[in-house]
């Protein structure tokens, strides 16, 4: 058991006060409360639920409600976060109702959904809150009983005090507890005696999900509102010349067609402010079929502002810059330069990725009623809190004066991190005087860009005489962004280590990606480590545990940002549940291994080939998160992120020509299928007592390597550039030829 200190938490976590007609609040920066719902308690309702922010809620029967302000994008934060709170208050799981709280910057801290970062980052403050509560209750109870609080135990919501036989619901005694002090210091549990933690968990919001009730975007409904849509320009560098409305103004359903600008001042201008097209032409209505079809009247004259990119043109300008661009280096371990010099042999090969759209279930979506004195927004965001500024500076309402409620995402992946589309809605809103909500088409979603940077990076390896690694060199491009993690593996694991990054300017729109620059960077490195693997002779997972060991031991330059250990761990984690050092000569696999979002995992794939399709028979998964609050929800994840990681390596990419996207649905844009899908995902947790780590995105990173390793053992040709469905078509078309 450890001793937490309350004195940050009083003032930034916990206040407490006595609710009407009895009641324990505690207030801490990750909750806030309402109306309660969400699956059915063992107990009844209380006669009364208070209107009140930022709090853990117990009624006058036990109930306790615990409102989650962290966007919900599938991670499924929103029942794992209260997990964290109720175990530490040793409350029964099935009296406690779960609810999503709005924007509140003055009560919550980090109201955002992305990094893999809400348990990592809201872990201490949660248990600190629950336990917190836990103790003034018993401390109510003490004084109650006049008996030491010591002798007190909690148990599923109930106090007892075993040497008199009193026992009482924390219900019958919150009343009293309000009015005790907040702790100095409270106990934590010792790990080993959570109930909760670690134990699987349905998500609270499963049967609203399953029978279609209103919890997403697009289920928003409000009296009298209206349907908007947008038309933007066809290809970046476009601008809006001239509209003719006239027809669509004469069809059925027709509200009104305006044009807005968007774009925030500058002054209220957001990180996630990224939009390529602030400039739109606007379609209002009664209904979105009806808006949908004068859309598609209305006759537009774009102008070219800039000069049109083509796909070509990056891959050109990449290729320029990552030969001839002069760069200060990101990082720099001894003299690689005389490493290569003195090298037996050089291995050099170059990798590269193509834009990628988010494509998220639900294309993008937003609520917004706009008034003289005031702004509700009603959608999904993963960034709430940059979205309130921008929509006050482009509104010229005060920021206290805009509301934002959050709903479940319909799907994210960082493209919701982007709130243009909120800001849309509140533009339209304003213009329009009435309330709407505006709804993108998928071609709307997947051309307007904020697209994963299409990438480049060449990596060098020196050996020596005996096939050790003794100089490594990474350099890589992108548009927007270089993928390079200067510090990560193999830094700190090789004696000369060289990392370089250059970025390419363009008028394409780029932003993050679930896992960003990992989800490329790490299929690329692990790919060049299994071929400099097998040049050297040696087994991919020995080779590369040799360099874990150097990073143990003797570690080389300034510190990097990985445990040798624990990456060395899940290595060691997946060869043993894989079986890899039994693998039959006919069954090809591939094995991969990365860092990112502060937690570790490796893969190994096992596939067959179907002509050119892969028909992925299998997928281990070793996972070090540290400690596991929900584990079927954990489970989810990885496999979410694998089937991700797989279709996106093997299928998708978005090109341009003369500025303008080539693929824009799902029949130009090829998204992974049921028949692709691994038949099989099994999933390991190492087993420690560390504090949670990220888990949302990690799992996505290495796939793609450990199945661009197992094409290799079944076709014997390496695969540099993603999608590899090209590459493994072209070798199907030569060998038929």
């Amino acid at each position: 058991m450890s001793t937490n200190s309350t004195d940050m938490d009083r003032r930034s976590f916990l206040k407490a006060s006595a609710l009407a007609g009895g009641g324990l609040m505690i207030g801490f920066n990750w909750f806030a409360g309402c109306e309660p719902s969400g699956p059915a308690p063992m107990k009844g309702t209380p006669d009364q639920w208070f209107d009140v922010n930022a709090f853990l809620q117990i009624g006058d029967n036990g109930l306790v409600t615990i409102m989650s302000p962290n966007p919900e994008i599938g991670q499924n934060v929103k029942t794992s976060m209260p997990m964290i709170v109720a175990d530490e208050l040793d409350v029964d799981w099935r009296d406690v109702v779960v609810e999503q709280a709005g924007l509140d910057t003055d009560k919550y801290t980090r109201q955002l959904a992305g990094g893999s970062q809400s348990i990592r980052q809201g872990w201490e403050g949660l248990r600190t809150a629950g336990a917190a509560a836990r103790q003034m209750l018993k401390d109510a109870a003490a004084q109650r009983w006049d008996v030491p609080v010591s002798e007190l135990v909690t148990e599923d919501g109930t106090i007892r005090h075993e040497a008199s036989g009193q026992e009482v619901g924390y219900g019958d005694v919150a009343s009293e507890a309000a009015q005790m002090p907040v702790p100095e210091d409270v106990q934590l549990k010792n790990p080993d005696d959570f109930d909760i933690i670690g134990t699987s968990r349905k998500n609270v919001d499963a049967r609203e999900i399953v029978t279609g009730q209103p919890l997403f975007g697009m289920d928003t409904e409000r009296e009298g509102m209206r349907i908007a849509m947008i038309k933007h320009p066809p290809a970046f560098g476009m601008t809006i010349g001239s509209v003719d409305a006239s027809e669509a103004k004469g069809m059925p359903g027709v509200e009104d067609v305006f044009t807005i600008d968007a774009a925030p001042p500058e002054e209220n201008r957001q990180w996630s402010d990224v939009n390529a097209f602030p400039e739109l032409v606007v379609v209002t209505g009664r209904s979105t079929w009806e808006v949908m079809q004068a859309k598609e009247a209305v006759t537009v004259e774009w102008e070219q502002e800039s000069p049109p990119e083509s796909t070509a043109d990056h891959e050109r300008e990449l290729e320029r810059i990552l030969n001839e661009g002069k760069v200060e280096p990101s990082r720099r371990d001894g003299n690689p330069e005389a490493a290569f010099e003195q090298a037996e042999r050089v291995i050099e090969r170059t990798y590269s990725a193509p834009f990628l759209a988010h494509n998220t279930m639900a294309p993008m979506n937003f609520y917004a009623d706009v008034t003289e004195d005031r702004a509700e927004l009603h959608g999904p965001i993963q960034t709430p809190e940059y979205l309130r500024p921008s929509v006050a500076g482009l509104t010229g309402l005060p920021e206290d004066k805009v509301h934002v409620q959050m709903t479940r995402m319909g799907g994210g992946f960082g493209r919701r991190l982007y709130g243009n589309f909120g800001v849309e809605a509140a533009a339209i809103s304003q213009k329009a005087g009435v309330p709407i909500k505006l709804v993108y088409t998928r071609e709307d979603d997947m051309t307007q860009g904020t697209y994963r940077p299409t990438y480049k990076v060449k990596y060098r390896a020196a050996l020596d005489a005996d096939d050790n690694l003794i100089g490594f060199h990474v350099r890589g491009a992108g548009v927007g962004e270089s993928p390079v993690f200067a510090d990560r593996y193999p830094a700190g694991a090789v004696e000369h280590y060289l990392a370089e990054d250059l970025t390419l300017d363009s008028n394409v729109t780029t932003g993050a990606w679930r896992a960003p620059r990992s989800n490329f960077i790490a299929g690329a490195e692990q790919s060049f480590l299994d071929e400099v693997a097998e040049i050297a002779g040696k087994d991919p997972i020995d080779f590369r545990l040799e360099l874990f060991d150097r990073a143990m031991r003797d570690p080389v330059g300034d510190e990097h940002d990985y445990d040798a250990e624990r990456y060395a761990g899940v290595l060691e984690l997946v060869r043993e549940k894989s079986n890899w050092d039994e693998t039959p000569s006919d069954v090809n696999r591939g094995v991969s291994a990365y860092y990112s979002h502060n937690s570790y995992v490796a893969q190994v794939v096992e596939l067959t080939l179907d002509g050119d399709t892969p028909q992925i028979d299998k997928v281990w998964n070793g996972v070090d998160c540290g400690i596991v609050v929900n584990p079927d929800a954990a489970r989810n994840q990885l496999e979410g992120s694998v089937i991700d990681g797989i279709g996106h390596a093997l299928y998708s990419k978005l090109t341009l020509t003369d500025g303008q996207p080539d693929q824009s649905n799902f029949d130009d844009y090829r998204m992974i299928r049921m028949p692709d899908v691994p038949k099989s995902i099994e999933t390991h947790f190492a087993d420690n007592n560390i504090d949670p780590t990220g888990l949302g995105e990690p799992g996505l990173p290495p796939v793609s390597a450990a199945l661009a390793n197992a094409l290799y053992q079944a076709t014997g040709e390496r695969l540099y550039e993603q999608p590899f469905i090209d590459q493994l078509e072209e070798a199907e078309l030569a060998t038929a030829g």
